[in-house]
């Protein structure tokens, strides 16, 4: 597993979206850095991580962090995903809660709905919006062939019922703080999954950005850095 370090104070570990990497949170490390020790990780298979089984699931992908994090001696830690890595992070913050104190859910789901199941279905590298195809170009660090290995991963997710299955009941489990992140035009996961999420999870904030696709928080005009701080180290952080 590839991993990046930045900064110094209480562990933040950041997980990127499905096709990227750890260069996807480049653009608010500097500002992140300077309040946290940030443990910015390349998901199984993605970027220079390896991934000998070629599957991918995000409660393996959770299992891998831990395992890191074990290496790396963090034990209690906050968190931020984008997409998978929100994903992940439900599988890591219902399987073990006490370790994360806060956390951040960008763009994540409970469940696959079918929408999303039909652009993972039907998803290849040519029918990829380019910034996508960029993204997946910038992070493939073993090139094309690590590029048809993902999508057919992305592509297999499509027919898990499994990973990702999140009940209210689950969730409720859950004790980091939430901030759930979501744009109101996700073409992935309707605004209603989100909201579904955040009333689920017991000490939950709920951020919706209006005019918002699927992980928004690159929009100059969305003061992601300045919020998602205010609210890790807010009054009730540990």
């Amino acid at each position: 597993m590839y991993y990046e370090e930045y900064g110094a104070g209480k562990p933040l570990v950041l997980l990127h979206g499905f096709g990227g990497c750890a260069r996807n949170w480049h653009p608010f490390t500097a500002k992140l850095s300077e309040r946290h020790r940030l443990i910015i990780v390349d998901l199984r298979g993605h970027g220079r991580s390896t991934n000998p089984e070629n599957k991918f699931t995000h409660r393996e992908a959770a299992g891998d962090v831990f395992l890191l994090l074990e290496k790396l001696g963090v034990d209690h830690f906050s968190a931020m995903g984008m997409s998978s890595g929100g994903m992940a992070l439900l599988h890591m913050a219902t399987s073990q809660p006490k370790r994360i104190d806060s956390m951040v859910l960008i763009s994540a789901t409970s469940h696959f709905p079918d929408q999303a199941r039909t652009i993972m279905r039907r998803a290849s590298f040519g029918t990829m919006p380019q910034q996508v195809q960029a993204m997946y170009r910038e992070c493939a660090h073993r090139g094309d062939e690590q590029i048809r290995q993902l999508i057919a991963q992305f592509n297999a997710l499509s027919e898990d019922y499994d990973d990702m299955n999140f009940t209210a009941q689950s969730l409720s489990t859950i004790a980091a703080r939430t901030l759930v992140v979501h744009g109101d035009r996700d073409r992935f996961f309707p605004v209603e999954i989100p909201v579904s999420i955040y009333r689920s999870i017991p000490d939950a904030a709920l951020w919706i950005i209006p005019g918002g696709d699927h992980v928004p928080i690159y929009d100059p005009k969305v003061p992601f850095t300045s919020t998602a701080l205010q609210f890790l180290d807010g009054p009730h952080s540990r």
